[in-house]
């Protein structure tokens, strides 16, 4: 499928891989993956899949972020963006004119941001007026290229963007990738818990353990006079907390400047940033929620059993 693709686009100006140097903690963790010696994924050490009930709540700004948060730990970070519908990895990164570099004509040598985050997404290689007006099979197959053959180097964390829904594409992820754990993505109002209980109850079918939940545009501080709000509600994520027991690792603020960073795609002042804290205990709660569970069982045994009755 792909490979049409590279023969109708030109080539793209090509970005440089730079390598950042494990942090002590992350030694103490140990891979969940299987490593089979002749699969791109062996060089992964963990997959981490971000999911949401719902759309709108801002899942693909938190990937990108808690990538950004990892790199700035010194950890080896991937971004797959699963979102075959709705990309914007590319956009958030500052990627969006960037396009694999194919290699023998199977593999695909990622893009890579300025602080060093390698990532493949449909977005790169479907020009960003055009739709992917695909079932979910064919949607699903496209996944599993873009996961298979790109060469991700060695990496510490591959941060997988999901779409919104407990479809296809998740189930296909859960079936045939090595998923370490997952993160639930919501906003407080009641509406968008409804849907995050839905995401959770998915992952906890399939056999992969949330690691957490994050509560995003949790409180709005005027830049003017200080004052805060919980504009779209209060105590949702602890609600999730309380009721799933699933850890809640961040309630992020909903911030002009962050919004204005996704939007340019310029991470390089990423860690000098107010809300930088918030992403970064994100990430250090990750990796300490990550060292408790078990490894992931063997690709493919994630399968649930349907049964329909009248």
């Amino acid at each position: 499928m792909f490979k049409q693709i590279f023969n109708r686009k030109k080539s793209q100006n090509k970005s440089s891989t730079s390598e950042s140097d494990d942090i002590e903690a992350f030694k103490r963790v140990p891979s969940t993956l299987n490593r089979p010696s002749t699969n791109v994924r062996s060089n992964i050490k963990h997959v981490v899949a971000v999911g949401s009930g719902k759309g709108g709540v801002g899942k693909s700004s938190v990937s990108v972020n808690l990538a950004r948060s990892l790199n700035c730990l010194g950890f080896k970070v991937g971004v797959l963006d699963a979102d075959i519908y709705g990309p914007s990895v590319p956009i958030m990164l500052g990627l969006q004119h960037q396009q694999p570099d194919a290699i023998d004509g199977k593999w695909m040598k990622p893009p890579t941001s300025q602080e060093g985050i390698v990532s493949n997404s449909i977005g790169y290689l479907v020009p960003a007026e055009d739709a992917a007006v695909w079932r979910g099979p064919m949607a699903s197959r496209a996944l599993m290229q873009l996961f298979n053959e790109t060469l991700w180097g060695e990496l510490d964390f591959l941060i997988v963007d999901l779409p919104p829904g407990t479809g296809d594409i998740q189930l296909t992820l859960t079936q045939q990738m090595p998923v370490s754990c997952a993160v639930v993505v919501t906003t407080p109002q009641n509406i968008a818990l409804a849907d995050a209980e839905k995401a959770i109850a998915m992952f906890a079918k399939l056999d992969i353990q949330v690691a957490g939940v994050v509560e995003n545009m949790s409180l709005y501080t005027c830049a003017e006079c200080g004052h805060s709000e919980a504009i779209f509600g209060q105590y949702g994520g602890q609600k999730l907390q309380e009721k799933h027991k699933v850890p809640l690792i961040a309630q992020l603020p909903l911030d002009i400047k962050m919004r204005e960073t996704m939007d340019n795609g310029d991470g390089t002042g990423f860690n000098n940033a107010p809300y930088f804290v918030h992403f970064e205990q994100m990430a250090l709660k990750l990796v300490e929620q990550l060292s408790k569970i078990q490894p992931a069982k063997q690709v493919g045994q994630h399968i649930p059993s349907i049964q329909i009755k009248d």
